[in-house]
């Protein structure tokens, strides 16, 4: 059954405002699914298919005059320089609405775009499967279910077992897309420095510990994580820094576009084993995350999210930047509600802002409640209250 994609509104109304609409995000977090639901009156190409593949690279003239009135162009960066040609195409025709491309290797699509569709096309994020999307769908699910399984579409509707699919997902990620990718040359190294980034998840980023754990050079690990950002595997939240005379952290923290993977590579095999991982708060903590910016993304809008920190250790879980206000948000992973949850807010109210249009707590029990004017949410239902803001 097909789980309708909460971004699919956003990308049916710009493809009336733009030529193209890019749609970019991780290998099967459901691209070509949803180009193919929203927009199923258009021709579609696969680029990863050879014989597709050399036709567009040979003839792209002759490739692009078989779909005159546009077309679904999926993995467009296996066929970079056609962005050129569909820029003279749809310069020629002068409307909108004529092609979709789909794009995971962001590193190369970027550039390409850049390049050649500056201004004619709207870009899209679409990462795996939301709360919003399949919350409803699976109510026997657990917190430590969902950190287990991820979000990959493929694993819902194909219910495959979590474990394996995501251990065959990175085997295919490493050798379809890594080994394209010249700065890689020892793949066990590499594989070695992507389950110490899951050791570290929802912690500090330090590139330097990194490399030496790995045994590799700090150009090299800054070289792997910046491929790995580029894919969607690793995301990096920013700090937020305020003049507030005090000495703030410069440094991000790490976690995975999918829980699930970081499990995965934790050597996490059943929700039981999240249960009692020395990381499962950190495993939650990326997870909340990951649903915040994935309610962003599915209406088409920009990351603005950030944390804060001090030397002295003074924190708030995320900042969430909408307008010129800041929404507070703490994460707790603990189902019972202490006082220890609502610590942060004091810090911020007597040191960062007193105006917030809201302030938000997301922890692990199932309670939607208002306490000392504090909103706390489920981490299931966290995008409906952000929609109300």
């Amino acid at each position: 059954m097909y789980i309708q994609r909460t971004l699919t509104a956003q990308a049916k109304s710009l493809f009336t405002q733009y030529p193209v609409v890019t749609i970019t995000g991780p290998r099967q977090s459901g691209k070509t699914t949803l180009a193919r639901q929203a927009f199923p009156d258009l021709p579609y190409y696969n680029l990863e298919d050879i014989e597709t593949r050399t036709f567009a690279i040979e003839d792209p003239k002759g490739f692009l005059n078989t779909c005159p009135d546009g077309a679904i162009l999926d993995e467009i960066q296996n066929v970079p320089d056609l962005t050129s040609y569909i820029q003279v195409r749809v310069d020629d025709l002068g409307k909108e609405g004529l092609y979709v491309l789909t794009g995971s290797r962001q590193f190369e699509l970027m550039e390409s775009i850049s390049q050649s569709l500056a201004g004619r096309t709207a870009l899209l994020k679409l990462l795996p499967f939301s709360f919003e999307e399949i919350g409803l769908r699976y109510p026997g699910l657990s917190n430590d279910d969902y950190m287990y399984r991820g979000f990959y579409p493929r694993i819902y509707d194909k219910n495959l077992v979590p474990s394996q699919a995501l251990a065959d997902y990175y085997t295919t990620y490493v050798e379809r897309d890594l080994r394209q990718i010249k700065s890689i040359h020892n793949l066990s190294l590499f594989n070695k420095f992507i389950r110490l980034c899951a050791g570290r998840v929802g912690q500090l980023l330090n590139l330097s510990s990194l490399a030496s754990d790995t045994g590799i050079s700090h150009t090299t690990a800054h070289d792997w994580f910046s491929i790995l950002k580029a894919s969607y595997i690793i995301f990096t939240l920013e700090p937020y820094f305020v003049n507030i005379g005090k000495r703030l952290v410069k440094s991000p923290k790490l976690y995975f576009y999918d829980t699930g993977l970081a499990s995965n590579l934790l050597g996490i095999e059943e929700p039981a084993h999240v249960a009692y991982h020395p990381l499962r708060g950190n495993l939650f903590e990326n997870m909340a995350v990951m649903e915040i910016l994935k309610f962003r993304f599915n209406r088409g809008r920009s990351n603005n999210l950030f944390f804060f920190r001090d030397s002295k250790g003074n924190e708030i879980d995320l900042m969430y930047s909408i307008a010129n206000k800041i929404i507070p948000i703490e994460i707790k992973s603990a189902e019972t509600i202490t006082k220890e949850f609502f610590k942060g807010f004091k810090y911020f109210d007597e040191n960062i802002s007193t105006d917030a249009p809201i302030k938000c707590i997301i922890y692990g029990g199932d309670r939607e409640e208002v306490r000392s004017g504090v909103n706390i949410s489920s981490v299931k239902r966290i995008w409906a209250l952000l929609d109300k803001v």
